[in-house]
């Protein structure tokens, strides 16, 4: 396969037309297989995707580890073509749970030493805080990045959920490559003012979510049984009435699906693609069966007609629930 690419932002790096989200790989989703995360991990990278996108606070560390693990166990010459994205920020505590976010500068540079350790590497190549801080402006925590930045430590500075007046403040402070937000067929919040913002600021779109952690693969069912440990087990739109109503979405997109010979899953995934070149999925494969799948996105190109269907089909403001637990809902600045 030869991997095109899309440059985040004006003032970021070249990378691969999709990443790989590496979360579910330690956190939130159950159980994994440590074995077929890393192997899948090098299958991307053999594929050629070079953005791997990870938090500091998946597994409370473990996601990193994994991720430095498949970065000193690839391949000769894979390893060279990786591009490492951390989010940082969120306060965790022994049992799991959540308390926050700290964006203070002293903090910033505490969590960046433990994520180059972690990682094994002596740069991390795009870095933002997970979520905003309410009581740290914006400016001191991408000045803090910026000065990593200077000492060589981080290369390009990333945002994560915020709104079009932070992601301004922010620009106005130091150069933004990106901004990592929700994108997909049921989640298009950002259309109306934070994409035309980050256009006109040449900031790029890292979109994660592209399959609604899986409602709209097309592979998951009503009748599945998630763990406790499992976010979708809380997940409002994965609850009672709210469920079969997404999953009847996913019936009408199926359809279509069909009719051009691939997958649910492709055609959500290349729906993302052809919002334009400055936007990046990132697909949360935690197989090499899944991301293969995923890959084949790449190859299905929709036409108007095609478009015009899916938006018949799936139009926006369709899901039925919010993205995520109103406690979590609370951390995302609108």
């Amino acid at each position: 396969m030869t991997m095109s690419t899309r440059s985040l932002g004006t003032t970021g790096p070249q990378v691969s037309a999709l990443g790989l989200g590496c979360m579910g790989m330690s956190a939130l989703y159950g159980e994994a297989d440590r074995g077929e995360s890393v192997a899948t991990i090098h299958a991307a990278l053999d594929a050629g995707v070079t953005l791997l996108d990870t938090g500091d606070f998946y597994g409370m560390g473990h996601n990193e580890m994994l991720i430095g693990e498949a970065l000193r166990t690839a391949p000769a010459g894979l390893r060279e073509r990786a591009l490492v994205s951390v989010k940082f920020g969120a306060l965790r505590d022994p049992d799991g749970g959540w308390a926050g976010y700290d964006g203070r500068p002293a903090a910033v540079r505490n969590f960046a030493a433990y994520s180059l350790q972690r990682l094994g590497v002596d740069h991390i190549d795009v870095y933002r805080i997970a979520r905003l801080d309410p009581d740290v402006p914006i400016e001191e925590t991408v000045g803090a990045i910026a000065e990593l930045v200077e000492k060589g430590y981080v290369r390009h500075i990333g945002l994560s959920e915020v709104g079009a007046g932070t992601v301004r403040r922010a620009a106005a402070t130091a150069p933004i490559s990106d901004l990592q937000i929700e994108y997909s067929l049921i989640s298009r919040g950002i259309e109306e003012e934070i994409l035309p913002a980050v256009r006109e600021l040449g900031i790029g779109v890292t979109a994660y979510g592209v399959l609604s952690r899986g409602l709209i693969s097309g592979h998951f069912t009503p009748d599945r049984q998630l763990a406790a440990t499992d976010f979708r087990a809380h997940s409002p739109r994965f609850q009672g009435d709210n469920l079969q109503h997404n999953l009847g979405l996913v019936e009408a997109l199926r359809k279509i699906a069909e009719g051009k010979g691939v997958s649910v899953a492709q055609v959500a995934i290349a729906w993302v693609l052809s919002r334009g070149t400055d936007i990046v999925p990132l697909v949360g494969a935690r197989t090499r069966e899944r991301l293969g799948e995923a890959l084949g996105a790449l190859d299905v190109t929709l036409d108007a007609a095609d478009l015009a269907a899916i938006e018949e089909a799936v139009p926006p403001g369709a899901a039925a629930g919010e993205r995520y637990p109103a406690a979590q809902m609370a951390h995302v600045e609108r």
